[in-house]
């Protein structure tokens, strides 16, 4: 598993390598702009090469990209369409451009208003975003269920992932929090094993494509969204042992995104922590070594 940590590019591209080998982190995310406004940033090919050459001459072994919280691929209003669209198929470009293991997204938002036309919305959105861009996969992050978020439920996962076209480039990312928020008890090793055996019966096997590992303020089936640092909420020690241990997850990147004791992001030690949580698994004689 490669745990890591969500990190700011502040600066330039490469800096959030930097920022993420200062934590010790195998794997980090970032916003591909800021996560609050519209606007794109216009990065350079020198920005992409310098980012790669930093990357590869580092211990990251993977780079996803959160796409910002802006983006509402199933609102029925044209405007919000159209810029979604639009930033949407810049951070794939940019995932393209950086080779970024993939493009983290909430899938959108029903509103007030019924789940199916909009799902099916938001896959039309995330088809023509695929087709505008070359390589970098797009990721459907699992939401914890406030209001009207497409995602709360595999089998809503599953219908985004069909309106979306199918296509090996879609995949699921899922959150530890969001899982306990919108009422999947994952805190054991048997009952995370069999949530994801409900899973894949509704995603299909290998469509996990990445994780994130985060505490829940709220409690079991609170359908909010409140990230907690580790060991400290509702997940706990014991349930984040569970999730970086599940041998499904053992080749995916695992990134925190946990507030930090001053509300600036995941720390050294908590990541030292997390990657302590992680059994070592035996390798074959003469096999590589496995993080």
């Amino acid at each position: 598993m490669l745990v890591g940590a969500h990190v700011s590019p502040s600066g330039g591209l490469y800096r959030a390598i930097e920022r993420g080998t200062a934590l010790g982190a195998h794997s980090i995310q970032i916003f591909n702009q800021s996560p609050r406004a519209w606007r794109p940033t216009a990065y350079t090919e020198e920005d992409f090469a310098r980012f790669r050459e930093a990357m590869g001459a580092s211990e990251i072994g993977a780079v996803l990209i959160h796409g910002v919280y802006l983006l509402n691929c199933a609102s029925e209003d044209a405007e919000i369409r159209r810029k979604s669209l639009a930033g949407l198929i810049h951070a794939l470009a940019v995932g393209d451009a950086i080779g970024a293991h993939g493009v983290v997204v909430h899938p959108g938002s029903a509103k007030a208003g019924p789940v199916a036309p909009a799902i099916d919305r938001a896959g039309e959105l995330f088809a023509q975003a695929l087709a505008e861009s070359d390589r970098c996969p797009l990721h459907l992050e699992n939401t914890a269920g406030a209001g009207g978020t497409l995602g709360r439920t595999f089998v809503e996962l599953a219908a985004l992932l069909d309106a979306g076209g199918g296509g090996a480039r879609l995949a699921v990312c899922l959150d530890s929090c969001h899982l306990l928020a919108s009422g999947y008890d994952i805190r054991t090793p048997k009952k995370l094993a069999g949530v994801l055996d409900e899973c894949e019966a509704a995603i299909g096997t290998g469509r996990i494509g990445s994780l994130h590992l985060n505490d829940s303020q709220m409690p079991l089936g609170s359908n909010r969204d409140r990230h907690a640092n580790i060991g400290e909420g509702e997940l706990g020690i014991a349930g984040a042992r569970a999730f970086v241990n599940e041998p499904r997850f053992a080749e995916l990147p695992c990134v925190l995104e946990t507030p930090g004791p001053d509300r600036s992001g995941p720390t050294a030690e908590e990541l030292a922590l997390v990657s302590g949580l992680v059994r070592r698994r035996r390798r074959p004689a003469g096999g590589a070594p496995r993080r």
